[in-house]
């Protein structure tokens, strides 16, 4: 008895309705906001809108073996490119799912980005204030969830909060920046963004490229336009090196650093748990440090910084009072 050939998938068969390509996109317009803001989570907002198991198996499907098997099949050797072959793995690993969620949050994140840094530029006390008040809110989120039960698990807890609180202050390496520290911070960024609760973005103001990534997103985006209508092109190709490092650790984290922490979860969840949360904790020195280099503090400046963190908390706690009850042993 023969074996029936193997039924490959054709574009028209597997293109998802447009309804479901629409609501995807608006998920990853949601996620990508979350995750350019520090203290909110894009994996939270994938908890809430539904997605976070399907999230997860999409990046758990791509494999080594699945990347060449695609890269092999539209390479035109070895008899020609095999379209067929490469959309049936396209489709294995869930890529028009992962297609129209990376386009949600690469928009997202462009916008939010923007608007950051022009309020950078204008009211850094507001902003980093408003940021203080995310973070310490997300904080109490976290910790509620959290006890303590172990001196492993306490002793995860002081080692988070002391590896955040000294690379929330002046560091000279990563004040120095360069690839490697880009690199390193795209790739922990990104794999942060797909648990629930941890925010990327907080991650990249703990290691002092949160501002300097968002003003150079801008520069990039700027320079882009430029080029098409004839403007200034002046650092494009400087921030082009430097967006593209970020973006190339941001897809080795996903695939190599996320799985660490998963790893970690299923072997100690709770101490590694205590460690992300700690890491929240102790970065709250970071929106400090940031306030006080840009600006310095005074009463007034005191002040505003004090009123922005209450803003900033009343609407993270807004947001986890209505939208989602954050059950950390489900993550």
């Amino acid at each position: 008895m023969t074996t029936p050939p193997e039924k490959l998938p054709t574009l028209r068969g597997s293109v998802p309705p447009v309804r479901d390509w629409a609501r995807t996109f608006a998920i990853g317009i949601c996620m990508g906001s979350a995750d350019a803001v520090p203290g909110i989570s894009g994996g939270t907002i994938a908890l809430i809108a539904g997605i976070y198991g399907r999230l997860i198996a999409m990046i758990n499907a791509i494999t080594p073996d699945r990347i060449v098997t695609l890269l092999w099949s539209l390479a035109p050797l070895n008899g020609g490119i095999d379209f067929q072959r490469a959309l049936a793995v396209f489709e294995d690993v869930d890529g028009w799912f992962g297609l129209a969620l990376a386009a949600g949050v690469g928009t997202a994140v462009i916008l939010v980005t923007r608007a950051i840094h022009i309020i950078n530029k204008t009211y850094p006390t507001l902003l980093f204030g408003f940021f203080f008040g995310l973070i310490a809110a997300s904080a109490v989120v976290l910790l509620r969830e959290l006890t303590a039960e172990s001196a492993v698990q306490m002793m995860a807890g002081a080692v988070g909060f002391s590896v955040a609180f000294l690379l929330s202050g002046p560091v000279a390496f990563l004040e120095s920046g360069g690839l490697g520290v880009i690199f390193v911070a795209g790739a922990v960024a990104v794999s942060a963004m797909i648990l629930p609760g941890i925010s990327g973005s907080l991650l990249l103001v703990i290691l002092g490229q949160y501002t300097f990534m968002s003003d150079t997103l801008s520069r990039f985006i700027d320079g882009l336009f430029g080029f098409v209508t004839g403007g200034s092109t002046a650092t494009l190709v400087d921030d082009a090196v430097l967006v593209v490092t970020f973006i190339a650790g941001g897809l080795v984290g996903l695939f190599t650093v996320s799985r660490v922490v998963r790893h970690a979860l299923d072997r100690n969840r709770r101490a590694t748990m205590t460690f992300l949360v700690a890491l929240v904790v102790g970065a709250l020195r970071a929106p400090i440090h940031e306030v006080q280099s840009e600006v310095g503090f005074s009463a007034d400046v005191a002040v505003a910084f004090a009123g922005a963190a209450v803003v900033g908390s009343v609407c993270l706690l807004v947001l986890d009072w209505y939208a989602v009850d954050l059950d950390l042993e489900s993550v």
